[in-house]
């Protein structure tokens, strides 16, 4: 009979370390993250690789769906808030832009669709996770294209003014790629640092393209004196060379010019981008996950401790 108990009992305590154990042997597909971070544009009101103008950085916050469908590659569905700005205030002196006295602010919303590349193997079980393990990651999005600035105190919103006769669209194109690292917490969570760059096809992130207004300043005149619509001229000209004493735009000054007063850089080929470097977390949906350190149901574990 104690035979018996005894092999009962050893054949009990076999099989529950076997299936505390086996839980560690899944491979997870699923997984989900958030990170958050700075973000930096670039475009006619900063440029950080022709000239020194240090970072103007913003913030934004991501949340993530993670799949792993290869042994190095993983698919993955991002959705963030962006913030991001532009002023010509601390604008590099060789750039000549400071006399534009130009600034714009946007507060995006943005979702994509991206396949990342591992250094490692990542089609393996938890526990086998590298503990370090760099990535490259590229993809296909949408984004949407808010550019507002100051008027009297209050925040305008630039497209729908079209201050360069030129009308863009409210949600853009963007391509994002760029590099992670990831490094192993636990067997369910990982460290993430990620460098996200966005290239995009609109020139209109800042809401400005042209070089100058001399195409259009007729029709922005035009508004102002009619009264039709005088905030596109206020907006479109803010040089302090071309306003009177009381900060309104100088139309004598603006007709005699002929509309050569300074607005972008007016290459048709350069878009404007923008980046984010963000640091989070990245949980891995394991069928036990309610049962590890961080979730454990405390009360039914005090009914099986025996110590």
């Amino acid at each position: 009979m104690k035979k018996i108990l005894f092999i009962i009992f050893f054949l009990s305590s076999s099989l529950a370390y076997s299936q505390s154990f086996y839980r560690f042997r899944f491979e997870e597909p699923w997984s989900f993250s958030a990170s958050a971070g700075a973000s930096q544009y670039y475009g006619e009101l900063y440029s950080f690789w022709k000239y020194s103008e240090g970072v103007q950085p913003d913030w934004n916050a991501n949340i993530a769906a993670h799949y792993t469908f290869g042994t190095n590659l993983r698919a993955r569905v991002d959705f963030s808030y962006i913030k991001m700005s532009g002023q010509d205030p601390p604008s590099d002196p060789r750039a000549n832009r400071a006399i534009r006295n130009l600034n714009f602010r946007a507060q995006n919303w943005e979702a994509t669709a991206m396949i990342e590349y591992y250094l490692f193997p990542v089609k393996v079980p938890n526990i086998h996770r590298s503990l370090w393990n760099p990535y490259i990651f590229a993809g296909l999005g949408m984004s949407t294209n808010t550019p507002k600035t100051q008027l009297d105190g209050e925040w305008v919103d630039l497209r729908p003014l079209q201050l360069e006769n030129n009308p863009y669209e409210k949600n853009i194109v963007v391509f994002p790629m760029g590099l992670g690292l990831k490094y192993k917490l636990n067997v369910y969570m990982d460290l993430t640092l990620e460098g996200n760059y966005r290239f995009t096809l609109t020139d209109y992130m800042d809401d400005i393209s042209a070089f100058n207004i001399s195409e259009f300043y007729l029709d922005l005149v035009d508004d102002y004196v009619t009264g039709n619509n005088p905030d596109r001229l206020r907006l479109a000209v803010r040089n302090p060379d071309f306003l009177d004493d009381n900060g309104f735009p100088d139309v004598d000054k603006i007709l005699k010019n002929g509309g050569r007063i300074r607005r972008g850089s007016g290459l048709e080929h350069r878009y404007d981008g923008y980046m984010t470097l963000n640091l989070g977390v990245e949980i891995y949906l394991s069928p036990d996950i309610w049962d590890n350190f961080f979730f454990r149901n405390r009360v039914n574990e005090k009914a099986f401790r025996f110590w």
